[in-house]
């Protein structure tokens, strides 16, 4: 997973918008885990595929205090 992110707009429902897809990211990510089945990313501007397998390392190192 990557840093937290803020929205720079003022705007409330941009904002929500932005929160609503965060939560529809880790929901993705742990339905992926779920269902041993991957999920496609886009990082640096490319199309990737991350297993459920490279999911769960991502979440113990989130967890990692």
């Amino acid at each position: 997973m990557s840093e937290e992110r803020k929205s720079p707009s003022t705007d409330p429902e941009i904002r929500d918008a932005m929160t609503a897809l965060e939560r529809a990211a880790q929901l993705a990510r742990k339905t992926a885990i779920q269902t041993e089945t991957a999920i496609i990313i886009v990082r640096d501007g490319k199309r990737v595929r991350v297993t459920a397998e490279e999911l769960r390392k991502e979440q113990a190192e989130i967890r990692k205090p």
